[in-house]
């Protein structure tokens, strides 16, 4: 079997788990939750064997090194490693927390990735590595980086739900704080969902992204078609202004109190900080070094990435000097992560610089 058949598997495994976690607690069945948890579990080990296959694969191909040969060198891989990520950090939580509500956030982040790559058509062979890619280093800076944007994307998650559990007030910062980014998220997934739906373009995702990107809805030719796609959005983020309570009765009933959020939230920075700083910008400063002959040339990923450290620098300076706690501290997560996503696809997508080969 080769590296796709296991993806597959892991799949199929991810989605089978997202429905169960689902059906969990609608039912509050104890033995179904068990075969989420074991669903996971396959999914996550069919993964493991799939990354190391390609990896293998890789080694094969490129026959550049053992370490010089993880599978972490195009968008594809990334996705896929950035979910592994995910899926054990959530496995961690759920057995350190006892509680198995939050997989039903997780599981359906894993299937949308996944399902991302095969609408997309995005490119899965195994090409050899470019010159400025071919260092040890390749695998700290990646690998590291993935891990902490995995930490990141957890506590955007359980930053967001505290915010909709903690709010009442349609008046408040906070609560039109959440409305809005959550409006906005979703109007963004959808207008994403009509571009591939308009043009089925099927070249790689780059090239979807840098020609094609919101053309059938913010950015269409069509004046008239721009205008209702921004209506649209706002008559969304009003609705879910309005409707506030549903989500907050929603998430409420999945035993997820504010204590265990406001924790899961700082513990995920926490965790994912410091590997941030070594991996990301430590070790990719040192990487570029080799690669280009200097630690630091203000390219728009390294830019970026310095801004994300600022924001969770912020976070847990806030919180440790100045005592944050509460929605503040909250809002601050969820803007780290709105970063994280723009250095890791936006400036790649969007910008031009010296990591646009990589699609990392």
């Amino acid at each position: 079997m080769d590296n796709s058949q296991f993806f597959g598997i892991a799949s199929i495994a991810y989605i089978l788990a997202m429905v169960a976690y689902i059906a969990y607690l609608v039912f509050r069945n104890s033995g179904i939750g068990l075969v989420a948890t074991v669903l996971t579990g396959v999914g996550l080990a069919a993964h493991t064997v799939a990354f190391f296959v390609r990896w293998k694969e890789f080694y094969d191909i490129g026959q550049l090194g053992l370490l010089r040969s993880i599978p972490l060198t195009n968008l594809y891989e990334s996705l896929i490693f950035f979910v592994w990520c995910l899926i054990v950090s959530y496995l961690i939580i759920e057995w350190k927390y006892r509680n198995r509500s939050f997989g039903a956030f997780i599981t359906p982040i894993a299937g949308m990735a996944l399902a991302f790559i095969d609408i997309s058509g995005m490119d899965k062979s195994i090409h050899p590595l470019l010159p400025a890619l071919q260092s040890n280093w390749l695998l700290a800076h990646v690998t590291m980086s993935f891990l902490s944007y995995a930490t990141f994307a957890i506590s955007f998650a359980t930053g967001l739900m505290y915010l909709v559990v903690t709010t009442d007030d349609r008046k408040g910062a906070a609560y039109i704080f959440w409305t809005v980014t959550l409006g906005v998220f979703m109007s963004i997934l959808i207008a994403m969902g009509i571009d591939f739906l308009a043009f089925k373009v099927n070249g790689s995702p780059e090239t979807f992204l840098q020609s094609y990107l919101f053309k059938a809805s913010y950015r269409s030719a069509s004046g008239g078609l721009v205008a209702f796609s921004y209506l649209a959005t706002a008559v969304f983020v009003f609705v879910i202004w309005q409707f506030g309570y549903i989500f907050k009765r929603i998430i409420t009933s999945f035993s997820l109190s504010e204590d265990i959020l406001e924790d899961l939230t700082y513990k995920s920075i926490a965790v994912g900080f410091p590997v941030f700083t070594i991996g990301g910008l430590v070790f990719g400063a040192i990487w570029a070094d080799q690669a280009w002959g200097k630690y630091w040339s203000w390219d728009p990923k390294e830019t970026w990435s310095l801004i994300t450290w600022f924001v969770y620098a912020f976070f847990l300076h806030a919180r440790f000097i100045r005592g944050w706690k509460g929605h503040k501290i909250a809002m601050v997560a969820v803007i780290g992560f709105v970063c994280t996503i723009f250095t890791y696809l936006g400036v790649n997508l969007l910008l031009s610089g010296l990591h646009s080969y990589g699609g990392q």
